[in-house]
Parts: C-alpha cells; sequence; structure tokens
C-alpha cells in the first residue's frame, strides 16, 4: 500500500498525452513494418536505450550528459537514414482521401478484371499482386520502381511478352502500380502439384509471407487464378474474379456481407446501362492446394 500511495497517478493531460504518444508510435511502427528502415530503427532503438541504461547504472555521468545531448542530432540523422520512407508517406498522404477509399477500391477492381480478361484472352502471362496491410518492400526492391496508374494498357505493356519486365510480378499499393519485374519468393511446400509453374509458385509464396492478393494468369493456358493466404484459386472467369476481389478488397471497408455487396454493385451496373439482369446460381469457386 505504500509503495502505492507514493505513485503519482496522471491527470487528465497525463492520460491524453499518453494516449497521443501511443497512438503516435504504433503508427510509426506501422509505417516501417515490412521495410527495410524497421530494422534500422529497432537497432538504433536498442543501442541508444542501452546505452543510457549501463551509462546511468554505472553512474558514468559525462558518458550520459554526452548521450543527452546527442539526441538533437540522432533527430537529424534519422531524417536522412530515412528519408526514401518520409518521402513515401508524404506522398501517400498527399494522395490519400478520406471518404474514397471504398470508391477507389472498387475503381481499381473494374480495372484490373478487364486487364486480366485482356491478359488471359491474349494468352499472355501475368503475376499482379496488391498489396494491403503488411508491407511488400523488400519484394519491391527486388524489381524497377514505379509510380503510375493502374490501367489496363500499362498492364498489357509490363507483360508484353519479350519486354524487360514481362518476367517478373507487379505490386500495386491502393490505386498506384508501385513496382514491377519484382521477384516474388516461391512456395517450398511439398504438397503442392508439380504441375504448378514458376508464377502459380510465386503467387502462393508471396500470400504465405504477407497478406497480399495475388491474380496469375497462365502463359500456356491463358486461365486465371487467384492466391490468397497461401491458397489457390484456378479456373476463374470474369465474374467470379471479380466476385472475389470485391469479398476480399471491399469487405472490410464497407463491413457488409461479401454476397450482398457483390450482387447490390452487380444490380446497380445492370441498372445504369438500361438492362435487367438476374443473379445466376453459379458453382462455387474451388480451393486448391496446387492438386
Amino acid at each position: 500500500m505504500m509503495l502505492l500511495d507514493r505513485l503519482l497517478l496522471p491527470g487528465l493531460n497525463g492520460l491524453i498525452e499518453i494516449l497521443v504518444l501511443a497512438v503516435l508510435l504504433y503508427y510509426i511502427f506501422l509505417f516501417f513494418q515490412g521495410s527495410r528502415g524497421a530494422q534500422v530503427l529497432s537497432g538504433l532503438v536498442v543501442v541508444f536505450v542501452g546505452l543510457l541504461v549501463f551509462t546511468n547504472a554505472l553512474r558514468l555521468d559525462t558518458l550520459n550528459w554526452l548521450l543527452q545531448r546527442f539526441t538533437v542530432y540522432l533527430a537529424v540523422a534519422l531524417l536522412i537514414i530515412f528519408q526514401p520512407e518520409i518521402r513515401r508517406a508524404l506522398a501517400q498522404l498527399g494522395r490519400r482521401h478520406v471518404f474514397g477509399n471504398a470508391v477507389g477500391e472498387r475503381s481499381l477492381i473494374d480495372v484490373l478484371v478487364k486487364s486480366v480478361v485482356q491478359l488471359a484472352e491474349g494468352k499472355i502471362g501475368a503475376l499482379i499482386a496488391i498489396e494491403r496491410q503488411v508491407g511488400t518492400v523488400p519484394v519491391q526492391e527486388s524489381g524497377t520502381p514505379l509510380d503510375a496508374a493502374v490501367t489496363p494498357e500499362l498492364l498489357q505493356t509490363i507483360f508484353y511478352p519479350n519486354t524487360i519486365l514481362h518476367d517478373g510480378g507487379v505490386i500495386i499499393r491502393g490505386d498506384r502500380l508501385v513496382a514491377a519485374g519484382c521477384v516474388f519468393p516461391l512456395s517450398q511446400r511439398a504438397e503442392l502439384s508439380k504441375a504448378l509453374g514458376t508464377r502459380h509458385r510465386a503467387a502462393i509464396g508471396l500470400t504465405e509471407e504477407t497478406d497480399a492478393l495475388v491474380i496469375v494468369v497462365s502463359e500456356e493456358t491463358g486461365s486465371i487464378s487467384v492466391a490468397y493466404k497461401g491458397r489457390l484459386r484456378r479456373g476463374l472467369d470474369a465474374e467470379r474474379l471479380e466476385r472475389f476481389l470485391c469479398s476480399v478488397l471491399l469487405k472490410s471497408r464497407t463491413g457488409v456481407p461479401r454476397a450482398a455487396t457483390f450482387w447490390v454493385r452487380r444490380w446497380m451496373d445492370n441498372w445504369r446501362n438500361g438492362r435487367q439482369a438476374r443473379p445466376a446460381v453459379t458453382t462455387p469457386e474451388t480451393d486448391s492446394h496446387g492438386s
């Protein structure tokens, strides 16, 4: 009880300051997650805190004083070290629309479905990853950095045979294509079918390490597949691809059940085109682990 009596509980202002600092630190670590900057930041924090504790414990007042004064120069060093990440964060902040996320996701889905169908019709192999919460910066660094709007023409140009970037995969963050020609990690699971090619294994591999969604177009057959959470769904057509993308990308935005979201949007599209359409009964997609 005596120990509890000596503790000074923070007032309202103190609680607000603690909450603001906690939220700020959370978003800083969340932003650096999945990047090389996370390792550098963790190393600097561990070294700096360790030195402060060491000098305090041994009463090395001169070294402790120097370390405290060094924090001013450390802030400048952090700005230089993390300049690419800071620039990326400011660019994303300038492009972000608070109330336009769901509309942007829907527009991206329409573009992706159109692009993938065109690639499949021409039997042009493609590997398209849509980044979600877990960062893919290390994978992006294996390719060529871009910052372009996602269009069917751009995707067809990238994946057209014999172009420089057609062998790798592309990564989409938000509504921007941020990297092309990327090398995705291959899945090492022994139960995968031997018939799966490199693109399909790369798609599964990336979804095993991150929460990204990856679309694959087979160069041999033109078939469309989607990898998500380490599972591969094969043989999708345009409608089933659209339904799956809506269920994954729009569910967290709207909170509406995936089937209702899909059919409501389908009805609205048909109504805009001036024709009536009844939802057809379709068989559910088959999940495949490579078989």
